[in-house]
C-alpha cells in the first residue's frame, strides 16, 4: 500500500508524478480513462516555494479553504501562470462570497439555501458565477458542513427551478473511522438520480477508491505537498 504521507525529503515533481500514475492506474482498472479524473492540488497552509514547483511540472488546478489564505497567495501567482484554475474546497460565509467569487473558478461546497440565494443576488448585479457543486454530508455528522442525503434532491430541485443555477456535480468528505467506498457509492447514487455527472470525491488516503467509484474530481494535499504542520 502507497504510504499517503508523502516523504518531505522526496522532490514535489516525483510526488506529483507519483499521484498521476496512481490516478491513472486506478481509473484504467476501473475501464475509465485517466484523464476523466482532475487532480486538484489542495495547497492550503502552504506557500509559493512549495506550490511554483507543481505549476513548473504542468500542474494547473488547486484548490484552496479559506478565501482570505487564497487572496494572499494567488493573485500574485496567477499573474506568473495565467491558466491556473482555483477550487473552493472549504466552507463559504455569505460574507466572503464576493470575494470568493474574485478568486475562485469553481465552488465545491453550495449547502444552503442562503448561499444558494446569495449567489443569485450576485448574479443579478452582473458577477459571474463559479461552477458549483453541491456537498452533501453523507455521514450525517453534526460538525461537518453539508446537505444530508436526504435533503440533496430537494435543495438541487430548487437550484433548478428557483435559482436557476447550473449544478456541475456533488461533493463528499468521508467520515474518518468509516470505509470511504461506502460514503462514494452513495453520492454516485444521488449524482446519478439527479442527472448529475460531476463527482468530487477522494482525499490523499483514498482517492484511488473513489476513482475507482467514479470521482471525476479528487482533492489530493498531503500525497503532493507533504505532511502538514
Amino acid at each position: 500500500m502507497p504510504d499517503n504521507n508523502a516523504n518531505k525529503n522526496e522532490m514535489p515533481t516525483a510526488r506529483l508524478d507519483a499521484v498521476r500514475d496512481r490516478i491513472a492506474r486506478a481509473a484504467r482498472e476501473a475501464g475509465r480513462r485517466p484523464g476523466d479524473v482532475v487532480l486538484i492540488a489542495v495547497s492550503k497552509t502552504f506557500g509559493e516555494e512549495a506550490i511554483c514547483p507543481l505549476l513548473d511540472a504542468g500542474q494547473r488546478v488547486f484548490g484552496e479553504n479559506r478565501v482570505q489564505e487564497a487572496a494572499r497567495k494567488w493573485p500574485a501567482l496567477r499573474e506568473r501562470y495565467s491558466d491556473i484554475e482555483l477550487h473552493l474546497i472549504g466552507p463559504l460565509q455569505t460574507n466572503k462570497l464576493d470575494d470568493a467569487l474574485g478568486l475562485f473558478d469553481v465552488f465545491h461546497t453550495l449547502d444552503r439555501p442562503k448561499l444558494a440565494e446569495a449567489l443569485v443576488k450576485a448574479r443579478e448585479k452582473g458577477r459571474t458565477l463559479p461552477r458549483l457543486f453541491v456537498q452533501v454530508n453523507t455521514g450525517d455528522e453534526p460538525q461537518k458542513a453539508g446537505l444530508a442525503p436526504k435533503d440533496v434532491d430537494g435543495f438541487l430541485a430548487r437550484c433548478r427551478d428557483e435559482w436557476a443555477l447550473d449544478i456541475e456535480g456533488l461533493m463528499c468528505i468521508p467520515p474518518v473511522d468509516e470505509e470511504p467506498a461506502l460514503h462514494f457509492a452513495l453520492l454516485d447514487k444521488i449524482a446519478r438520480r439527479n442527472g448529475l455527472t460531476g463527482l468530487s470525491m477522494g482525499m490523499s488516503g483514498d482517492f484511488e477508491t473513489a476513482v475507482k467509484l467514479g470521482a471525476t474530481h479528487v482533492r489530493v494535499g498531503s500525497a503532493l505537498f507533504g505532511v502538514r504542520a
